[in-house]
């Protein structure tokens, strides 16, 4: 199974469509995963065109955006036990708040906020921000995430400009 993960688009203010080459791996993707900060339904619309999309709030999210999706979400797919939080508050960093989101153990846990790239396992759980792929801030590159679970994860990252 693919899942293609983003986070952070940041939507209308950072750009009205979806890059290309984001558009050209959710044509081949099972499911979509969003990690927050989409900040309308617009690009909500415009994913879910692609397929089944998960996702949460991020802390710039509207109104509208907080009325379809939740704060936090479990998922099981294909046998593994997936967790989506956007990451943001105090007192840790978006890392160490990702890790310690959920009380139920998870294969991976998905977050945004940061828009840093990170992929690392933590105590047996893959923590995975796939960066932004419309605001980059101070990295070289826009970038998302692939995950496929066959018999275990793999995560990668795809970087563009």
């Amino acid at each position: 199974m693919k899942i293609i993960v983003v986070s952070d688009t940041h939507m209308p203010k950072k750009g009205k469509i979806l890059p290309v080459r984001l558009t050209e791996e959710l044509a081949t993707a099972d499911r979509i995963i969003h990690a927050g900060d989409w900040q309308t339904p617009e690009v909500y619309n415009q994913l879910k065109k692609y397929g089944q999309i998960d996702g949460v709030c991020g802390n710039t999210d509207n109104e509208q955006m907080r009325r379809i999706v939740p704060d936090k979400k479990a998922l099981t797919i294909e046998g593994f036990k997936i967790g989506i939080v956007h990451g943001h508050g105090t007192g840790k960093t978006t890392e160490k708040r990702a890790a310690e989101s959920f009380s139920e153990k998870m294969d991976c846990i998905i977050f945004g906020h940061s828009h840093i790239p990170y992929l690392r396992y933590v105590n047996k759980t893959l923590l995975f921000n796939p960066g932004s792929v419309m605001d980059k801030r101070k990295m070289p590159y826009f970038s998302f995430g692939i995950l496929t679970l066959s018999d275990y994860i793999h995560a990668e990252f795809i970087f563009f400009s």
